[in-house]
């Protein structure tokens, strides 16, 4: 059945498709069973209606596959939860640097560097095997924001005038390696073809293929607190801002969660859902 597209009526009378194997695939990669992912499909096609979005669709999957299993769900919405590290860029930039630390970087967020020119803040800096990497992050709060042209060159004129700078300076013991420009979007056709053109590195929610940062989050198990299907939105907010971005971040330190009051119960069940998520514990 997964195969099938699905006739579905928008509220403007217009006819589309939906597609159930996009559905299932996206089920998939949560490591759902076929027995489960085949009831959530046939109950999702029983209960379409005229008008139903296809946001709507996916939410109720996710309201299904919940009541399956939590830390199954919390993939599930992995896009969601990266949206959820909003409205400012700034938790975003904490979780990329996470990200590259468990990639065997020493990383820094927020330094200032000198061009040229003028002085820089550089989002993220990151540190390895002699080599520097300069990496500014563009996050965008609601979906549907893509990074156009107009981003790599901005940010191909600010590491041109810091490598200018660099390159000269005796004190700088480290080579600088192309920048990287981070999305939790996705880059246009144009943005990805100047980028590589240039040698900015690019990495967006599914770019490069099978390495984007969706890709690196599964095969790392790095997944943002945001993730969870336990915690409060409040709670969530929280965390973020004592900078405890990785669901692993507050497995190594539960003194957060006792700071916020939560029953012993609870966090049993909280920790649980995200030990079972990262396939990670502290011991």
């Amino acid at each position: 059945m997964e195969n099938q597209d699905i006739d579905i009526v928008k509220s403007s009378g217009k006819k589309v498709k939906f597609s159930l194997h996009k559905l299932s695939k996206s089920l998939k990669r949560t490591g759902a069973d076929e027995d489960t992912i085949n009831k959530i499909l046939d109950k999702v096609r029983d209960e379409l209606y005229q008008g139903i979005s296809t946001k709507e669709i996916y939410n109720r999957a996710f309201v299904l596959l919940k009541k399956k299993n939590s830390y199954l769900a919390s993939k599930y919405k992995l896009k969601k939860a990266i949206y959820e590290l909003g409205p400012t860029g700034f938790p975003f930039e904490y979780f990329i640097s996470a990200v590259l630390k468990n990639s065997g970087y020493v990383t820094e967020v927020g330094k200032i560097l000198q061009g040229k020119c003028v002085s820089h803040e550089v989002d993220v800096i990151a540190h390895k095997n002699n080599e520097t990497t300069v990496i500014e992050c563009k996050f965008h709060s609601q979906q549907g924001y893509n990074c156009n042209v107009k981003v790599p060159l901005y940010i191909n004129s600010r590491y041109q005038d810091i490598k200018t700078h660099w390159d000269t300076n005796k004190k700088n013991n480290t080579i600088l390696k192309p920048g990287w420009v981070v999305t939790n979007t996705r880059f246009t056709e144009d943005a990805i073809k100047f980028g590589n053109c240039i040698g900015l590195y690019l990495l967006s929610w599914d770019y490069p293929e099978n390495d984007g940062l969706k890709d690196r989050i599964d095969r790392l198990g790095l997944y943002p607190i945001t993730t969870s299907t336990l915690l409060t939105n409040r709670e969530k907010q929280f965390l973020l801002s004592r900078e405890i971005v990785l669901c692993r971040d507050l497995i190594g330190d539960v003194f957060f969660l006792d700071h916020l009051g939560i029953s012993e119960s609870r966090k049993k069940r909280i920790l649980e859902e995200l030990e079972q998520l990262c396939n990670y514990k502290k011991y």
